[in-house]
Parts: C-alpha cells; sequence; structure tokens
C-alpha cells in the first residue's frame, strides 16, 4: 500500500493529515511573533528548545511551572462563534499563576483537542494564544492539534496549556514574607475571567438560543456575550516591574476559581488572617447580574468568583502609595490588611467585614 493509500485510510477513519500540516503552516506567523532571545530554532521540530543562558545572573535559579485548561467557558466560544479570545484565557492561567511566586514566564506550550481540524478554526484559537503569549512576555515554543474523531464532535475543542518561568530562590515572594499590618491591595478582574462558566451557563446561557446569546445586553448595554467572553487579564508584566522596582510586595494570589475566600488564604503563613473588607471596590456590572439572577448569597459569591478582584497582593505596611500608583491601570483598591489569627498555628484564612 503506497503513503497516499494509507492517508487516504486515515482521512475516511476521520483524521486529516493534510489539514493538520495545513493548520501548522496558518498559524506560523503567530507563533513566531512570540519568540523571545532565547528561543532556538522554529515552528515544526520535535521539542521546543530555549536556552538557559539567561539564568547566568541569578545565583539559584529555579524552574517554576504551571498547567491549566480554560474551562467551560469554551462552550461559549463556540456558540457563539467567537474563537480569537479564549486563547489568551489559557495563557492568563497557567502565567498568572506562576508568577505568584515571582517568577518570569519563560515559554508556553498549547494542547488543543478537536473533533475535526480546521485549519481557519485552529489558527484563530492560536492568534489569542499567541497574544496572551506576547502579553505575558513568554515564548509560545510548541504545541499539539489532536484530532479526535468518534469521541469528539466535529465542531468540539478543548484548550490545555503549560508555561515555564525561571525565579531567583533569593527573590521569591510568598507567605513566608508576610507580617501582621500588611496592606492588601486588589486588582481589578476584567469580569469573571474564566472561572464559574458551569454555574454563569445555568444561569444565563443554557436556555437562550444562539441568536438570543448573540442579542442579550445587560441594563448598562453592554452584550451579554462581550461581557462574558472578556479575556483574562495577564498581571505579569507589572507585577515583574513593581518586584524589580522594590515596592515591598511580600505575596500575591491569583483569584481563579474558589474565588477570594480559597486563593487569598494560599498566601497566607500560619499565624495570620486575612482581613478583607466588603465594599471596598467595584464589582463588575456583568458578576452583578449574575448573582441576581442566580440568587446567590454572599458567601457563595465569595467562594466562586473573583468579585472583581483578578489579582490580591500582600505589601508591607506604608508601601500602599507607591504600590496603588504602580498598578493604576489595574483599578486598586486598598481592600484589607493581615491580622493576626485566633492561634499562631492555625492555617491563615480570609475573613470578611
Amino acid at each position: 500500500m503506497n503513503s497516499e493509500q494509507k492517508s487516504s485510510a486515515y482521512k475516511d477513519a476521520g483524521v486529516d493529515i493534510e489539514a493538520g500540516a495545513e493548520a501548522v503552516d496558518a498559524i506560523r506567523q503567530d507563533v513566531e511573533s512570540t519568540y523571545t532571545p532565547e528561543v532556538v530554532g522554529s515552528i515544526g521540530g520535535f521539542g521546543g528548545l530555549f536556552s538557559a543562558a539567561s539564568f547566568k545572573d541569578m545565583q539559584d535559579p529555579l524552574l517554576v511551572s504551571g498547567t491549566d485548561g480554560v474551562g467551560t467557558k469554551l462552550e461559549l466560544a463556540q456558540r457563539s462563534g467567537r474563537l480569537t479570545t479564549v486563547g489568551i484565557d489559557l495563557v492568563a492561567m497557567c502565567a498568572n499563576d506562576i508568577i505568584c511566586c515571582g517568577a518570569r514566564p519563560l515559554f508556553f506550550l498549547d494542547y488543543m483537542a478537536l473533533g475535526k481540524i480546521e485549519p481557519a478554526k485552529t489558527a484563530s484559537l492560536v492568534k489569542g494564544v499567541a497574544a496572551g503569549c506576547r502579553d505575558a512576555g513568554c515564548a509560545l515554543v510548541g504545541g499539539e492539534m489532536a484530532e479526535h474523531p468518534g469521541t469528539m464532535a466535529p465542531e468540539d475543542f478543548d484548550l490545555s496549556g503549560f508555561c515555564v518561568g525561571v525565579v531567583d530562590r533569593a527573590k521569591m515572594i510568598g507567605p513566608s514574607l508576610v507580617e501582621e499590618g500588611d496592606v492588601i491591595i486588589g486588582l481589578a478582574s476584567s469580569g469573571f475571567h474564566s472561572n464559574g462558566f458551569s454555574l454563569i451557563r445555568k444561569a444565563l446561557t443554557n436556555d437562550l438560543s444562539n441568536e438570543e446569546l448573540l442579542s442579550a445586553k445587560l441594563s448598562t448595554g453592554q452584550l451579554l456575550i462581550d461581557a462574558l467572553l472578556e479575556p483574562t487579564l495577564i498581571y505579569v508584566k507589572p507585577l515583574l516591574s513593581a518586584l524589580e522596582a522594590g515596592l515591598g510586595i511580600h505575596a500575591v494570589a491569583n483569584i481563579t476559581g474558589g474565588g477570594i475566600t480559597f486563593n487569598l488564604d494560599r498566601a497566607l503563613p500560619l499565624g495570620l488572617d486575612a482581613q478583607v473588607q466588603l465594599g471596598s471596590w467595584v464589582v463588575p456590572p456583568v458578576i452583578q447580574h449574575l448573582v441576581q439572577v442566580a440568587q446567590l448569597e454572599t458567601d457563595d459569591q465569595l467562594q466562586t468568583f473573583n468579585m472583581g478582584i483578578g489579582f490580591a497582593l500582600i505589601c508591607q505596611q506604608g508601601a500602599e502609595e507607591a504600590v496603588l500608583k504602580h498598578f493604576d491601570p489595574y483599578d486598586p483598591a486598598l481592600i484589607g490588611r493581615v491580622v493576626k489569627a485566633a492561634s499562631s498555628d492555625a492555617p491563615g484564612k480570609v475573613v470578611y467585614v
């Protein structure tokens, strides 16, 4: 059997190798737009190459890795045909995690599972991934597009990503630096980011036809689908520049699934709690709308959604003015303080007042 017959047989089984090759060609320009000087080679190899020469100025460089996905927000992207922003979400969910110890993202890899590879569709998805990588300052050095006929519907797809960064051990931030009296500053989110969409869809969109989904508006006049698909903000560059400037940031928390309640506590040491002042920041209209429609109690709101705080900074007392000024484009708000816990050996928790 010749190669053409084999290719045809595989295509008859649902896997189009030629479409896959066309898809790779379609994403080449976007992928290469993310390359940093440390990238070795180009797209199409069996592995992504990245030079470690940039670590030479670090005393004890530590590699930091993270992986995540976009979740069921993808269903809304699929229904609406808006595919160019969920790739940004993918990068944000990973890069915003690894910077929580002060790491600089170096490179990113994505994985796409699709019921059917359509070059234009995959190009749209990768365009978002590339945009996210440029915003995070990391290189998209590789990935995989896997066609899954028979196990996924032709229009279905899923995304996951993997990010690697580096931090000098002596410059790490985290719970060990946090002290009683530290201030907590919240950076505004761009909406729901990429968490809680199973509840969001159940409350707001599952009963809408695609036509209704695309035309529904919030009381502000903004299209609902625009608000829901607003990509996750990437906080990498302003945080790294703040750390470089020595603005007194002790620890940070990426406010994702679990909300403020179950993410800010991860930045606390034993014996110290985060006292958060409710009403000290602005909740986006789309989140207010969801809370009202779903009739969520306050605890449910704060344990599920970011409620308008995408990232939280724990800073030394007296540093708040400089930190607020530095993060001004992110609508920062002083939302709380670090206080003693009931017991010196109790895990830190979030307490609302």
